[in-house]
């Protein structure tokens, strides 16, 4: 359910680390709380985000939640996809349904509060 390859946000994101580039989305517990994901809004490709900065909303049939960048970066690529089918993110949290793709600051992960998944799943117990 919490792939060990990710790490994980106190605030339910999920990131994969490749070399500079960080793919993120939202975690299956996530998706479940919010319900039936209708609308995803994601920054545009070149947006340079701030460590703990709303990069965008995923509105359910319950409610708007914001995401948040876990670290520093500039969006290097957004899943198009979404935008005609949000409901990816309920899916298939972790592949199809992922958000965006950010390259990093300098040293922007190391200060990044990162959870391998048994800490995250510890978190939701």
């Amino acid at each position: 359910m919490y792939p060990d390859d990710l790490q994980y946000t106190a605030e339910h994101e999920w990131v994969r680390v490749s070399g500079s580039t960080v793919r993120l989305g939202i975690t299956s517990y996530a998706q479940e709380a919010l319900g039936d994901i209708v609308f995803v809004t994601l920054p545009a490709v070149g947006t340079e985000l701030s460590a703990g900065q709303s990069l965008g909303e995923v509105e359910s049939t319950k409610s708007v939640s914001d995401v948040y960048a876990p670290f520093a970066g500039t969006v290097s690529a957004r899943n198009e996809a979404l935008d005609a089918n949000p409901e990816l993110v309920n899916s298939d949290p972790y592949g199809e349904g992922w958000m965006l793709e950010m390259t990093t600051a300098d040293g922007a992960l190391d200060d990044a509060p990162l959870l391998d998944s048994a800490a995250y799943q510890a978190l939701l117990s």
